[in-house]
């Protein structure tokens, strides 16, 4: 690694003992890892409590990290062995809200009320969405996420994901195809089905 990047920089200031450096890691990767396991687990409550695990484990694994790769890839394969340990538990918890954002702040729920049209299409679009991503199988989901929405290169993805780089392009592919092909001509998602990766 030419660059060490900031997160991986603040991991190194924490393993020589400067615990401020560990907060501020918090600050600046919470949030991401926090969206990525919600679209894992489907659960807001769950994926904050595996995003307290990781963070866990990365505090306990100080003394044996070293940059070799982007601090993101280690952090993004700890969460992910977590959330398919969550998904692979008989009973899953029952699913609550959160109320507060990525950050920690309390969410405001007061209604600056919207058109009432917009704000049912706009729900039911995102719940139509919400229920294709969920449908896609599991290393799909989190192989299209990671590449699509956190930026990771398929190289990052294939350590993430334990994986070679040519299934996770092949993943990615067909969770795209997947959701392209649920695209209904007027513009609707059709009922999501459950599929193997």
């Amino acid at each position: 690694m030419n660059a060490i990047d900031e997160s991986a920089r603040l991991m190194l200031a924490f393993r020589a003992g400067d615990d401020s450096a560990f907060d501020a890691l918090f600050q600046r990767c919470a949030g991401p890892l926090l969206r990525y396991l919600e679209r894992m687990v489907s659960d807001v409550g769950t994926a904050e409590e595996l995003v307290q695990e990781a963070f866990l484990r990365v505090h306990g694994a100080r003394e044996r990290y070293s940059a070799d790769a982007r601090f993101s890839t280690w952090l993004y394969r700890i969460a992910t062995n977590l959330a398919l340990n969550e998904l692979r538990r008989p009973r899953r918890r029952l699913r609550h809200e959160s109320t507060f954002d990525p950050e920690g702040t309390p969410i405001d729920l007061r209604d600056p009320a919207p058109p009432v049209d917009s704000v049912v299409e706009a729900r039911r679009a995102g719940a139509v969405l919400e229920a294709q991503l969920e449908a896609l199988p599991e290393r799909q989901r989190m192989a299209l996420w990671l590449s699509a929405v956190e930026g990771f290169s398929y190289a990052e993805v294939a350590r993430t994901l334990d994986a070679t780089e040519k299934s996770v392009k092949a993943l990615v592919h067909r969770a795209r195809s997947a959701l392209a092909s649920r695209l209904a001509p007027a513009g609707e998602l059709r009922a999501p089905r459950k599929g193997r990766a």
